[in-house]
Formats: structure tokens, C-alpha cells, sequence
């Protein structure tokens, strides 16, 4: 099973270049993927359904801790589902290669969602897992959004594409929940495990959290399978192309509801909301999707709404808790999947021939195509329940068990209830399948007849496939029985023996004899055609009722209700006010947990002190850091404001050292310096005076307020630290580091061994907020595609409007080199690119000595940290204060010279470097982020320990160090580049174009990289 996701994701990832060589014809080739794996599929048969047989399982742990798993198990109804799944999965890919066309745009990326979507579908029908279903449940949904929005150029589908995300997301996000209560209840997330303690947990003292988790899950299912009242993004999704709602809409994604009731039904009908939910939704459905299909003048809708109608239909009956009844179930799944992917298939080639779908204009079609119409006909025979097909033979099993359902004692008048709506959803259903021929099909009087093309039978082979396929499940269906009737059992299982509850299923058969079931089949017959004949009546009688509510318009009021309110509160607390936002943010932080102290009404923990007894210069330290703050406050300039905060965080670190904490000491220092950079770089493009934005009555409050929150902070320190009661986790961490990590530095090893899925996050944070930053600097690219002066050296000056900037910047360190000493490029050569007021001999002459030794050291900081001060984030710290110090000597053509690998690729070499290192522990049967100790000698170094880990913090390092330099790109380079084209853009509006043009490198009075 894992194997088969792998193939289908893998084959998807390299669809697009496929695609570029073969064009549609690629399609063939994907197709390939779900039929393989659908004869795979038939051969588990024997270990699924053999005697003695398991359910067939594959368990790789993810995240033990959480009790996460990569845990999948076929069993009876995992195989019904996958066959539905690949086999029809299959078929649809062979029909996109007729149905497009190679012009067509976007043809790789389609593919390979459609691809990936078959591979997670199966993932989640075959998961054994809550969380990793969830994860298969999601993907399918955001593969459906790109579906859907394929003509992403036109409103109407990106519009539905939306609106299918926003409804099947909220519901999923419900399911969550549901989930989450429903594994803690159970103490495990395996589902096969839950199911077997189901009766206990429903029954038991965790009853209501299980009943309300069951019902957040049935939300998740009835968003995603359309029911009411979320029925209306079905038809909305009708704007994709024609594979997408025959494959996503007719036999997968919206199958995916119906598969989770049926997946929870064995062991949870009996819970308190499970019936009214299942039961009212499921009939409210079938009956409102039959009565919305027969208004509709689209034959593409007409199906829309029979899928919805059927939904309800399915889901109903599944969710009956009933053997007979789940057999049924699953029974009128798998017909409505071949049936349904048929008819979509046959509306696709009718739109592809003719250019509508327009019942209005559609004429004479099946004298232009009548193997075409044979197939839509069998097709719309079996979704009416047409004798002699498998459509017949599932709606049979069904009224069967409703009339057992309606006989059975305890259910009140559910059963009637339930029986009659069924039956007058099966007239609707008789209806707008006859709607459907008859409009797609028949010859209208005065309506011209439709120009049709031929058919190629490559177009038409898939649904006639599908169309074959439902004439031998309605005159042979002892297989599809034999693979449900294990399913049916579940629901007798521990009060029956085996024969007992194959009896109660019953069974699949083409004829039952002389049956209430058939009886009811004969009255919605009549009663179907008459509603049919007598359409011309039917269609008064729609007009004429007054428009319901309408789900979709609903929709579109919420959303718009949202976005007023939205509106309403940003404008509010949106001001443009700095001071307004702190005050919110920091009154709010002072006063809950201020209100939290009071209440509690604890003394302080006895032991406190002001200052250490035994390290005394933290008084010295304290001071500086209160001098600090206070001279911050007070000061008039931006570069004497920021300096004094950074003697803040100097003071902080020297505390760290105080307290025998060298890492956080040396981390902190690091952090100060290059924030301290940043602002100063940034502050370049700011006044150099602080004003007082807020009037003298504001002063007090923000005093008040900057005290408040201090003092609670450090009461809320205290009391923390005095509430402790049990053993801090903490002091097993020494041990755990050098046992399990292989290193004497506690804290190095905890970030990339004991929490390496915490660092791993952070750097992710990192590499995103670098992205930020960028963003918000280039407006038209990131510059990481500026090239190296080596590869622009050639380059010429052009006139001084309108050239490169790229070639303008080759050309001016170009000139440089010319007055090099040395033939070689000399080292800083680009510091003779400042204006001459801005250079620093002293400060180059510095660099020259120290840049060398902080990389080394940075080096140092990198490979020593698993044992003694530092790390890779400490090391790239280093790096970048190197970087920073060349580009502060040498402006930005100095910056670009010593980085020739971009920022961003710096950054996603570090991500890859650092998820590589976490995902090898797998490949070779251990854990994610799992580490090894090698300890090995080498010539003139001794014996070597090397830990793995050391790879991910080596990953670290160089996302750190791509942020520093995304950081002197954006608030240094660029920045810069803004300054020396201010001369520039104020000679073009003199219009002084007739004078020499000066290398853009050195213009007079620039400010270059240098300090501000």
C-alpha cells in the first residue's frame, strides 16, 4: 500500500515534464499508474477475502511520542473503495488524452493533480490511522480546489473552486476536532482499534465526548459528500472539466463522506445524533437534489443534482447501522459509480462534439451518435433502477432493507419516514434520468438539428468500458456480493455467528422473487414516467412555488457578512498608530494575567533575593540594562535609540554568563549585534530625529502602561517559578544528551536531537520570514538573480536612462579593476566603489585581518557545539557578522563578490540539508530525525565521535547564514541601489543628457554600504 502511494506521487511529481514531451498522449502514461495498482488491488483478493483471512496491514512509525503511524490496512471495505477508486481513476486519464487537446494549457499540472488526487484517495480509504487519514482527507481537498479552478483564467471557476475549498475545509476542520476527542477518548488513533472498543466507549464514561466527537466527524463527512445544507458547492464544482466531475464528483472525492459513515457505522450507530444526522440530512438531500435536477436545462447539471440526490441516498442508507442495509449501501455505491462516471463521461464528449449542453439546443444527437447513445443509456437505464443492471440490482437491496427497517420495532416512525422518502426520491430520480435522454438525446420539435462530430472510439472507450461494466454487475452480481458481505458482517459480529449474519445481510441478486421491494419499484416506474411525460405540467408547478431558500445565496450573504464585519473591526483597531497598537497589545498582556495572580491570591515563594549572593556584577549588569532602557526612552535620535536598547540585550547576555549559561550568552551577543545592524541599515531611509508623535496627555498612559506590564511580568515569573510541584523535566536532560545525543552541550544537543522537530520548525519560520522581508523590499524579483561582476565584466555602460542595472553595476566594478595593483582581483577591490567620504581605510584594513578568523571560528562554533559553547545557529551568527563586515567596508558590489550563491538559494540548500538529514533515519529503518554515533580514528586527529545530527545543524548554519545575507541584501544593497539612483533620476528630470555619463559605482555623495 505504501508502495502504491509512493508510485502515484512520485509519477505526478514528474508529470509536467512528461507532459512537455509527449503533450496529451501522457495521459496514457498516468493512466498506467491506478491500473497497475489496480491489478495489484486484484490480487489481494486472496489475502482480504481468503479463508482464515486478516485484514492486511502496513505500519511504519512516524511520530512515536504522538503515536502518529504511517498505518495502512486493506480490509473488505478499503478494497470495495479502492477498486471504485483506481479502476475508475484509471479509465478517466485514458479519456483526457481525447478530451484535451494539445494546445491546451496547463495539461502537465492537471495531470498530475488528477494523478496525485487517485493516490490520495486511496491513501485515505486504506488508512488506518485518525491523523494520517486526515492528512490523505485534506490533500484530496486542496487537489480538488486546483481541479475545479483548472480555467483559472475564468471567474465562474475560480469562483467555485473557492467556494468548494471554503465549505469541504470548514467541515474538515470540524472533523478535526472530532477526531482529535475521538482518539484521546479511545487512548489510541488506530481506527481498527477504536471500532473494537467502540461499544465500551459509547456506552461508557466517556459517552458524551464520543458522541459529540462523532457528530464533528459526520460535519466533516456531510460537507464533504454535499448534503444539505452544503449541497451547493456540487454544483458549483460543475464548472471543471468534465474528467474532474466524473472522477472527483461522481465516484471519488464526494465518495469520501460516505466512506467515513460507513467506516464509523459498525461500531457508533448507536450513538445519540447519529440517526437524526445521517437519516434527516440523507433524505433531505435526495429528496431536494432530485427536485433541484428537474428544473435544470444544463444536462451537466442535471447529473449535479442527481448526485447530490444519490448522496443523500447513499449516505442514508449506509448509515443505517443495519446489515442488510450496509450491504445495500455499498452495493448502490459502487453502481453509482460506474453509472454516474459514465454519464459525466458522455456529457463530456456531447459539449467536446457539439459545443453545448444546452437541452434547449441539443437536437436529433443520438441519430449523429447513436453508440453514444446506447452507452448514456444504459448509463441513465441504470441510474433509474432499470431492471437487468446494477443500478437495479443495488435500489432493490435498498427498498429491501428500508422495508425491514420500517417493520422494525424501536425506531418509531423513522422507519415509514425513511421508506416513503426513499420511494418518492426514486420517482425524481425515474425522472431526470428520462430528463436526461430526452434532453441530450431525443429529437424537439422546432429545435434545428445539432451539428455533431464523429467519434473517435478512443474518446468513447472509457465510459463504454464503465457502461459494460454496470451490464455485468446487474446479470452477475454474486462477486460484488461476496466482496461486501464481509463488510455486512461487521454489524452482527459479537451477538451472531457467521451464518447467522450472512443471513441478516442477505444478498445481491438480480431477482428476489415477488417482493414488497418490488412492488415499490413498480410504483416509482409508473409514477417516475408520468412525472416525466407530464413535464410540461411538472415545470408549471416548479415555477409557480415560491423560490426556497437558497444554500447557495446563503453562502454568499455568510461569506459577505463576514467580510462586513471583517471591515467593521479592522477598521476600528487598524489606526496606523503604533503607540495604539502596543497599548492594546501590552494592556491586554499585563491585565489577564494580572486578573489570573489575583485571583489565585497565592503568597510569593519564600527564598526570593534581589541579587545573587554569590555573583555580585549582576548588580552591575542590572544597572547597565535599567540605564539602557531608561537612555532609549529618552532619546531624540533613531540611532541613539536603537543603540541603547542593544545595550539592553548586551546587558542580558552578560547575565547569561553570570549564570553559568555560556551558549544562551554567546547566542544572545550574536542576535544583539546583527539586530543592531539591521536597524541601522534599515534607519538609513528614515529621519534621523525622533518626534513625538502623540500629544503630552497620552505620556502618562504609556508609562503607566510599560509599567504595569513589566511588574506583572516579573510577579508572573515568580509565582511560576515558585508553583512548581513536581521534578522539571529538565534535569534528565544531561543524561538523555550524552547517552542518546552523544554530546556534552545540553542545549546544543536538545535543538537538533531531543527537539529537532522544534528547530526544524524554526528555521522553517526563519527561511519564511526572510521571504517576508525580500518581499517587501523588491518589488519586482527578489535579486538573488543579480549576477557576479566576473560574469558581467565585459559589460559596457549604455546611456544612463534606461540601462541594465545588472550591466551598469558589472560595468562600474569593472572600472575598478582596471586600477587594481595586482593582476589577480585583489580582496576588497570593491571598496573602491564608495564615494570617497565614505571609505574607512582603517575599517578595511580591520575586515582584512578579521574576516578570515570569524569564518574559521564560525566553522569552529559549528563542528564543537555538540560538546562544548556554540552550534550552527551561533555559527552562522559568526558567518553573517563576517559577511556584514565586508559588506560594511566594501559597499554592496563587495557583498555580491563575496556571496555568488544567492540568499535564497542559501536558504533552501539549509532546508534541504537539514529535512535530508531527518528523513535518511527512515530510508534506513529508524526515525524521523533519528541520530547516529559513529566513532571512528583518523591519521594525526585520533579518535573520531561523530554524531549524524551535527548534518541538520550543519543545516542550520546555512539557513542562518542565508538570512543574514537576505537581510544585508534587502536593508543594505538595496537600499543602497535607491540612493545612488536619486542623482540619476533628478538629472533625467533637468533633462541633462548631453553631459559624460559618471560610472554609476562612485557617484558623489552616494551612501554606500558604509555606516550611516
Amino acid at each position: 500500500m505504501i508502495t502504491v502511494l509512493a508510485v502515484h506521487f512520485a509519477v505526478a511529481a514528474v508529470a509536467p515534464f512528461v507532459f512537455r514531451k509527449f503533450g496529451r498522449n501522457a495521459f496514457y502514461g498516468l493512466a498506467a499508474v491506478p491500473a497497475g495498482s489496480f491489478v495489484w488491488l486484484l490480487f489481494q483478493h486472496a489475502a482480504v477475502y481468503g479463508a482464515g483471512a486478516t485484514a492486511e496491514a502496513e505500519i511504519v512509525p512516524w511520530i512515536p511520542s504522538l503515536g502518529i503511524e504511517f498505518a495502512f490496512r486493506m480490509d473488505a471495505l478499503a478494497w470495495v473503495m479502492s477498486l471504485l477508486v483506481l479502476g475508475v481513476g484509471a479509465l478517466v486519464l485514458v479519456y483526457c488524452a481525447r478530451y484535451f487537446k494539445d494546445k491546451d494549457s496547463y495539461l502537465g499540472g492537471f495531470g498530475a493533480q488528477l494523478l496525485a488526487f487517485a493516490g490520495a484517495m486511496f491513501g485515505l480509504v486504506t488508512a488506518d490511522d485518525l491523523l494520517m487519514m486526515f492528512i490523505f482527507w485534506e490533500l484530496t481537498t486542496v487537489l480538488s480546489y486546483l481541479l475545479i479552478g483548472y480555467a483559472r483564467t475564468r471567474l465562474a471557476a475560480r469562483r467555485s473552486a473557492l467556494q468548494a475549498l471554503m465549505v469541504t475545509t470548514a467541515g474538515g476542520l470540524a472533523m478535526l476536532v472530532g477526531l482529535i476527542m475521538l482518539g484521546a477518548s479511545a487512548g489510541t488513533y488506530r481506527i481498527s482499534a477504536i471500532l473494537e472498543q467502540a461499544p465500551g466507549l459509547v456506552s461508557g464514561p466517556a459517552a458524551g465526548a464520543v458522541g459529540a466527537a462523532v457528530v464533528l466527524i459526520l460535519i466533516g463527512a456531510v460537507t464533504k459528500s454535499a448534503l444539505v445544507p452544503f449541497h451547493f458547492w456540487l454544483p458549483g464544482a460543475m464548472a471543471a472539466p468534465t474528467p474532474v466531475s466524473a472522477y472527483l464528483h461522481a465516484a471519488a472525492m464526494v465518495k469520501a463522506g460516505v466512506y467515513i459513515v460507513a467506516r464509523l457505522a459498525p461500531g457508533f450507530t448507536d450513538t445519540t445524533y447519529w440517526l437524526p444526522l445521517v437519516l434527516g440530512l440523507g433524505l433531505a438531500t435526495m429528496l431536494v437534489g432530485g427536485y433541484r435536477a428537474l428544473r435544470q436545462t444544463d444536462i451537466k447539471l442535471i447529473l449535479a443534482y442527481g448526485t447530490v440526490s444519490q448522496l443523500g441516498f447513499i449516505t442514508m442508507v449506509v448509515g443505517l447501522g443495519k446489515p442488510d442495509a450496509a450491504l445495500a449501501g455499498l452495493a448502490m455505491l459502487l453502481a453509482h459509480g460506474l453509472f454516474k462516471a459514465t454519464l459525466f463521461l458522455v456529457v463530456g464528449i456531447i459539449d467536446h462534439q457539439s459545443g453545448t449542453r444546452d437541452i434547449r439546443k441539443l437536437s436529433g444527437v443520438f441519430r449523429s451518435a447513436r453508440a453514444l447513445g446506447i452507452v448514456a443509456g444504459v448509463g441513465a437505464a441504470s441510474m433509474a433502477g432499470i431492471p437487468l443492471l446494477g443500478g437495479f440490482v443495488a435500489k432493490e437491496s435498498v427498498l429491501e432493507a428500508l422495508v425491514h427497517f420500517a417493520a422494525a420495532p424501536g425506531y418509531g416512525p423513522w422507519g415509514a419516514v425513511a421508506l416513503a422518502g426513499v420511494v418518492l426520491g426514486s420517482v425524481l430520480t425515474f425522472a431526470y434520468s428520462a430528463r436526461f435522454m430526452w434532453g441530450a438525446f431525443a429529437v424537439k420539435p422546432g429545435v434545428e438539428r445539432t451539428p455533431f462530430k464523429a467519434i473517435r472510439p478512443s474518446f468513447l472507450a472509457a465510459p463504454a468500458v464503465l457502461s459494460v461494466l454496470t451490464i455485468v454487475y446487474g446479470l452477475w452480481p454474486v462477486p460484488v456480493d461476496a466482496w461486501i458481505q464481509p463488510y455486512a458482517a461487521l454489524f452482527t459480529e459479537g451477538t451472531h455467528d457467521a451464518a447467522t449474519a450472512e443471513g441478516a445481510a442477505g444478498h445481491l441478486a438480480l431477482w428476489h422473487g415477488l417482493t414488497p421491494a418490488l412492488g415499490l419499484t413498480a410504483i416509482t416506474f409508473a409514477a417516475g414516467a408520468a412525472m416525466f411525460y407530464g413535464r410540461a405540467v411538472v415545470d408549471r408547478i416548479q415555477s409557480a412555488v415560491p423560490p426556497w431558500f437558497d444554500a447557495d445565496r446563503g453562502y454568499q450573504l455568510t461569506i459577505g457578512a463576514l467580510d462586513d464585519a471583517a471591515v467593521w473591526i479592522t477598521g476600528r483597531t487598524q489606526r496606523g498608530s503604533l503607540y495604539f497598537y502596543l497599548a492594546v497589545i501590552l494592556s491586554v498582556a499585563f491585565v489577564l494575567p494580572l486578573s489570573a495572580l489575583i485571583a489565585a491570591n497565592k503568597p510569593l515563594p519564600e527564598g526570593l533575593y534581589f541579587v545573587d549572593p554569590n555573583s555580585p556584577l549582576q548588580l552591575v549588569a542590572g544597572a547597565g540594562i535599567v540605564i539602557g532602557a531608561l537612555a532609549a526612552v529618552r532619546a531624540n535620535k533613531r540611532f541613539l535609540a536603537v543603540l541603547m536598547v542593544s545595550v539592553t540585550g548586551y546587558g542580558i547576555a552578560l547575565m547569561f554568563a553570570l549564570q553559568g549559561a555560556p551558549d544562551l550568552a554567546l547566542t544572545q551577543m550574536l542576535v544583539e549585534t546583527i539586530i543592531l545592524v539591521a536597524f541601522v541599515l534599515a534607519m538609513r531611509s528614515l529621519p534621523a530625529e525622533l518626534r513625538d508623535r502623540t500629544g503630552g496627555k497620552y505620556r502618562v498612559v504609556r508609562v503607566i502602561i510599560g509599567l504595569s506590564f513589566g511588574a506583572t511580568m516579573v510577579f508572573a515569573a515568580i509565582h511560576a517559578m515558585g508553583a512548581r510541584i513536581a521534578t522539571p523535566v529538565s534535569l534528565e536532560f544531561p543524561k538523555l544528551a550524552y547517552e542518546g545525543g552523544g554530546g556534552l552541550n545540553v542545549v546544543n544537543v536538545t535543538l537538533v536531537d531531543i527537539r529537532a522537530w522544534d528547530t526544524f520548525g524554526e528555521i522553517s519560520v526563519l527561511a519564511l520570514a526572510a521571504t517576508g522581508v525580500a518581499s517587501l523590499i523588491f518589488v519586482r524579483g527578489r535579486g538573488d538573480r543579480l549576477r557576479t561582476a566576473s560574469a558581467v565584466a565585459e559589460g559596457t555602460v549604455g546611456r544612463r536612462h534606461g540601462v541594465d542595472k545588472s550591466s551598469r553595476d558589472g560595468a562600474a566594478l569593472a572600472l575598478t579593476r582596471k586600477f587594481a595593483a595586482a593582476a589577480r582581483d585583489p580582496w576588497l577591490v570593491a571598496g573602491r566603489t564608495l564615494a570617497p567620504e565614505r571609505r574607512s581605510i582603517i575599517f578595511e584594513v580591520v575586515t582584512r585581518l578579521v574576516f578570515h578568523s570569524m569564518i574559521i571560528f564560525s566553522l569552529y562554533l559549528l563542528l564543537a557545539g555538540h560538546n562544548l559553547p556554540g552550534g550552527g545557529f551561533a555559527g552562522g551568527l559568526m558567518a553573517g557578522l563576517a559577511l556584514t563586515l565586508r559588506y560594511l567596508a566594501g559597499g554592496r558590489f563587495e557583498l555580491r563578490e563575496a556571496t555568488p550563491i544567492s540568499a535564497g538559494t542559501l536558504l533552501g540548500i539549509g532546508l534541504a540539508t537539514a529535512s535530508l538529514s531527518g528523513a535518511a533515519p527512515v530510508l534506513l529503518g529508524g526515525q524521523v530525525f533519528q541520530s547516529a554515533i559513529i566513532e571512528f580514528w583518523l591519521p594525526v586527529f585520533g579518535d573520531i565521535k561523530f554524531v549524524t545530527s551535527t548534518i541538520f545543524d550543519t543545516g542550520v548554519y546555512i539557513v542562518v547564514v542565508g538570512l543574514v545575507l537576505d537581510v544585508l541584501r534587502s536593508l543594505g544593497a538595496e537600499i543602497d541601489e535607491h540612493f545612488e539612483e536619486r542623482p540619476l533620476q533628478q538629472e533625467a528630470q533637468d533633462g541633462d543628457e548631453d553631459r559624460e555619463p559618471v560610472p554609476t559605482g562612485i557617484p558623489a555623495g552616494s551612501t554606500r554600504g558604509g555606516t550611516p
